[in-house]
Formats: structure tokens, C-alpha cells, sequence
């Protein structure tokens, strides 16, 4: 191999290196986006849930008490 042809495959190599270093830390800054954006929606649906379980509640409330007013009646 000549010295030419040596220092284009290193310059190539050097090339393919940079542009993995770059994917690298793309792909972490994605994957921290997406860790953050699953925590999001954990917590969300956590609150979702909650409201759900307090609306639930107030109905079977609200139910009992009709129908402690038909007996009423």
C-alpha cells in the first residue's frame, strides 16, 4: 500500500469515526428524550387514574343516594 492511498483509507476511517460519535450522541440525547417523555406519561396516567378512582367514588355516592330516596318514597 502506498502512503497516498494509507493516509485517504485513514481519512476515510477518521471520517466513519466522527459520524458514529455523532449517531452516539444523537441517539443518547434521544434516548434521554424518551426516558423524560415516558416519566411524563407514567405520571400522567398515574393522574389520570386518580381522577378516574375519585370520579367512580362520587358516582357509586350519588347512585346510593337515589336509591335511598326511591326506598324513601
Amino acid at each position: 500500500m502506498s502512503n497516498p492511498q494509507i493516509h485517504t483509507e485513514l481519512q476515510q476511517l477518521d471520517t466513519k469515526l466522527s459520524n458514529l460519535v455523532e449517531l452516539c450522541a444523537r441517539l443518547q440525547q434521544e434516548n434521554r428524550s424518551l426516558k423524560n417523555q415516558q416519566q411524563n406519561l407514567i405520571e400522567e396516567r398515574s393522574k389520570l387514574i386518580e381522577k378516574n378512582e375519585l370520579a367512580r367514588g362520587k358516582v357509586e355516592s350519588m347512585i346510593t343516594r337515589l336509591k335511598s330516596l326511591e326506598v324513601a318514597q
